[in-house]
């Protein structure tokens, strides 16, 4: 195929991270796996409205699962090794631990910058102590360290990065991978520890590519997760450098090598204005009985411009924006419904209540008739897996109070 119509991409990309799987009737490990694959990795954020953003992505392919496969896939055992640790992937995220060797090169770049948020710890000297000290006692959170290497009183200039010393060290110690992460506390508390006692040892030892060869391995696996993609959603997927600068690896080089070896197929997409690269090994589905709420923080929405181009969906989050100029609510996730985006729904997990809360519903232009009572029917789901006995639907007012009511009206039914 030398040209896609935008359903034919959106068949294809939505193959690609995992909806058309043949569902386990009980999902596994093995499930968890394969939809890890699919996805690449699972993007971390703090924001618990609902549920944590990792587990979102594999709860929207693979259905109610036991959230402690994850737990499991990102601690490891004995007999099993780590599966997934969390690195600055996309942004901050669970990646498998065979991808460690190609962000070495990030990790270098992070070195050589002196971190990445354009503020360090005051004294250099507490980079060796606080090492030292996360090797006698990690694993450790930098609550644990905190008043052992505080200097004095917590900035106040960066709203919302007033981190401690101990904090700032450990952080960047984690960008250039001399600790790793080992896990998360229930108050979602990073806790750090030596690399080598957080990654398996083949990992470790693994060689390091270079720059441009770890380049070229994230742009194939981006390709085969986007399945039909830009450039710019090439680099994007693991935040890469798209065009060519004077001795730095670029995703263009690594397109034209794949385009050059027949990884990638040089493809037009209708409606799309740059060129688009079809991977060899994906799929057009004949259809996509998707039914699915996506994370914020999915793949399949994270590129804004992907998602409107793919599915003429605008989309934006609102947490950050004030309430009154709101214009879909503070956590609002898109419907998946078939090969559609049909809909977006502010949702809120009442823990104490047990109870899921919908203040707000919206559908889209031309959305099927079926489509509130698929969502009624995703909401219960939902709110089962969450543990939540009850769906409450709020009050709106003009076509979302309309919607709101309709809601109701069927998850009554």
């Amino acid at each position: 195929m030398d040209q896609l119509t935008k359903l034919q991409a959106r068949r294809i990309a939505l193959g690609a991270q995992g909806f058309t799987d043949r569902a386990h009737s009980a999902p596994s490990m093995r499930t968890l796996e394969r939809t890890v694959q699919r996805t690449g990795v699972l993007q971390v954020d703090s924001v618990n409205v609902l549920q944590r953003a990792h587990y979102m992505p594999l709860y929207s392919r693979m259905g109610p699962y036991d959230v402690d496969l994850l737990r499991r896939a990102q601690s490891g055992t004995a007999r099993r090794p780590r599966r997934l640790v969390e690195y600055w992937a996309h942004v901050q995220a669970l990646m498998p631990v065979e991808l460690w060797p190609l962000m070495r090169h990030r990790m270098e770049k992070y070195r050589a910058e002196r971190g990445k948020w354009g503020f360090a710890a005051t004294d250099p000297g507490l980079e060796p102590r606080v090492l030292a000290a996360v090797r006698d006692r990690g694993p450790v959170t930098a609550r644990d360290l905190e008043e052992e290497f505080s200097t004095g009183p917590r900035s106040r200039e960066h709203w919302g990065w007033n981190w401690s010393e101990a904090r700032k060290v450990l952080d960047y110690l984690f960008l250039v991978g001399d600790v790793a992460v080992a896990g998360r506390t229930s108050q979602f508390e990073v806790v750090y520890d030596l690399t080598e006692r957080v990654l398996p040892a083949a990992v470790l030892d693994a060689p390091t590519p270079t720059p441009q060869e770890a380049v070229t391995e994230l742009v194939r696996r981006a390709a085969r997760s986007h399945g039909v993609a830009s450039g710019a959603c090439l680099a994007d997927y693991y935040r890469l450098r798209l065009q060519p600068a004077p001795g730095k690896a670029s995703t263009k080089v690594a397109i034209d090598q794949l385009v050059e070896d027949g990884e990638l197929v040089p493809v037009r997409v209708q409606g799309w204005k740059p060129q688009a690269y079809l991977h060899r090994d994906a799929r057009l589905p004949r259809r996509v009985g998707a039914r699915a709420l996506l994370s914020p923080f999915d793949p399949v929405v994270w590129q804004r411009a992907r998602a409107e181009a793919l599915f003429d969906f605008f989309y934006r989050i609102e947490i950050y924006v004030p309430r009154e100029q709101r214009l879909h609510g503070y956590y609002v996730l898109p419907f998946l419904l078939g090969d559609r985006l049909v809909g977006r729904v502010d949702l809120k997990a009442d823990r104490a209540a047990r109870a899921l809360l919908v203040p707000g519903a919206f559908v889209e232009p031309g959305a099927p008739p079926e489509t509130v009572e698929e969502l009624a029917a995703e909401l219960r789901r939902l709110a089962g897996w969450l543990g939540l006995d009850d769906v409450v639907v709020g009050r709106g007012s003009g076509a979302s109070g309309d919607l709101l009511q309709a809601l109701g009206e069927a998850l009554e039914r």
